[in-house]
C-alpha cells in the first residue's frame, strides 16, 4: 500500500519507514527536517522536504499521491518548549494535524496512525500501571495538544467516517534519538558518558518511566496497518525504571567510571509514569520483546559506531 509517513526523518518514523519498505510498502516521507536528520531518510522512500502547516505543499502532495494510510509523526515534541511558546506548540500538533486530516478526507484516505503520548496525556496517575482507561489530565501544553488530537481523530470518525489508530507511547529510546533532545535522556547520557563527560541526574533520581525501544515501537506501527476500526492503545512495557537504574546500566554499557551526580529537580516534573499493554496485547498480539538492559546496549553500540564514523571523517 502508498503509506505517507510524516516527520519520516526523525527518530521514531525514520524506523518506521525501514519497517514499512522492507515489506514493500511504497513510502513517502514529509519532513520539514527541523529535528529530522538526512541521514535518516531510507532510499527506498520518496522524501519531500516540507512543513504539515504549509498548506500549499500538503494539498499538492495530497493531489499527487494517492496514500492508503497516512502514519503521522511530525510534531513539537519539546515539553519545556511547549510551556514556554503554547502558540507555536498548538499551530504543529493541532493546525498541521487539522491540514493533513482534512487533506485526508478529500482525497479518501483510509486510515490515520497518530503517535500519541500515554505519558503526557495521563498526567500524574492515579494508578499504576495507566491503562486507557485512565483520566486524561494532562499538565502541558504538549500533552493538551496530543489530547486534542485524538478528540479530532474521534471526531473525523464519527462524523466522516475516517478510521484512526492512535498509539499513546511511553518514554522511547534508541538507535538515532537525538541527544540534544529534551526529550532523550538515554541518548543525552549515553553521548555524554562516551565522550568522557560526566551527566547530570535531575533532583534525586528516583523519578520513574516506563521506557520501551524503538523497534518494540514500530512493529506496534506495523501491527496498526491492519487493524480496523479506531481505537486508542498504550505502548509500553507497564515495567517502571527510575533515572538512577537507567544511569547504572548505562554506566556499565558504556563502561564509564564516572559515579552518579545529581543536580537541582526540574520544576514539575512528573514523578511516575507506566502503562499497560493489555490492551494492545489483546487486540493487535504486540508485547515488548527487547529488555532494557538489551536496548540500552544497543543503543549505546550505535552511538559508539556514530562516534567512530565521526573519527574517520574527521
Amino acid at each position: 500500500m502508498k503509506i505517507l509517513v510524516t516527520g519520516g526523518a526523525g527518530f521514531i518514523a525514520s524506523h518506521i519507514v525501514d519497517a514499512y519498505v522492507a515489506l514493500g510498502h511504497e513510502v513517502v516521507i514529509l519532513d520539514n527536517l527541523s529535528t529530522g536528520r538526512r541521514q535518516n531518510i531510507n532510499p527506498g522512500a520518496r522524501f519531500v522536504e516540507g512543513d504539515i502547516r504549509d498548506g500549499e505543499t500538503v494539498k499538492r502532495l495530497f493531489s499527487e499521491e494517492s496514500f492508503e494510510v497516512v502514519n503521522h509523526h511530525a510534531a513539537q515534541m519539546d515539553v519545556r518548549r511547549s510551556v514556554a511558546d503554547p502558540s507555536y506548540d498548538a499551530s504543529v500538533n493541532i493546525m498541521g494535524a487539522l491540514s493533513l486530516f482534512e487533506e485526508c478526507l478529500r482525497h479518501g484516505v483510509g486510515k490515520i496512525i497518530f503517535a500519541s503520548s500515554g505519558g503526557a496525556i495521563y498526567g500524574e496517575q492515579e494508578y499504576f500501571p495507566a491503562d486507557e482507561r485512565h483520566p486524561t489530565r494532562p499538565i502541558s501544553p504538549y500533552g493538551i495538544t496530543k489530547l486534542t488530537t485524538e478528540h479530532y481523530l474521534f471526531y473525523y470518525k464519527a462524523v466522516h467516517g475516517l478510521d484512526s489508530v492512535c498509539l499513546r507511547y511511553a518514554n522511547i529510546y534508541g538507535p538515532r534519538q537525538n541527544p540534544e533532545g529534551e526529550a532523550g535522556v538515554v541518548a543525552i547520557f549515553a553521548s555524554r558518558l562516551l565522550a568522557g563527560l560526566q551527566p547530570v541526574i535531575n533532583g534525586d533520581g528516583r523519578q520513574t518511566r516506563d521506557y520501551v525501544y524503538v523497534g518494540d515501537v514500530v512493529r506496534a506501527n506495523v501491527l496498526a496497518l491492519g487493524f480496523a476500526g479506531t481505537d486508542a492503545f498504550n505502548v509500553g512495557t507497564g515495567l517502571e525504571s527510575d533515572v538512577n537504574r537507567l544511569y547504572h546500566v548505562l554506566k556499565r554499557a558504556t563502561g564509564s567510571s564516572f559515579d552518579e551526580k545529581h543536580g537541582e529537580a526540574k520544576m514539575g516534573e512528573q514523578m511516575r509514569s507506566v502503562l499497560t499493554h493489555e490492551k494492545i496485547t489483546r487486540v493487535l498480539g504486540w508485547r515488548p520483546e527487547v529488555s532494557l538492559e538489551e536496548g540500552l546496549d544497543r543503543t549505546v553500540k550505535h552511538f559508539k559506531s556514530r562516534l567512530s564514523d565521526a573519527a574517520v571523517k574527521g
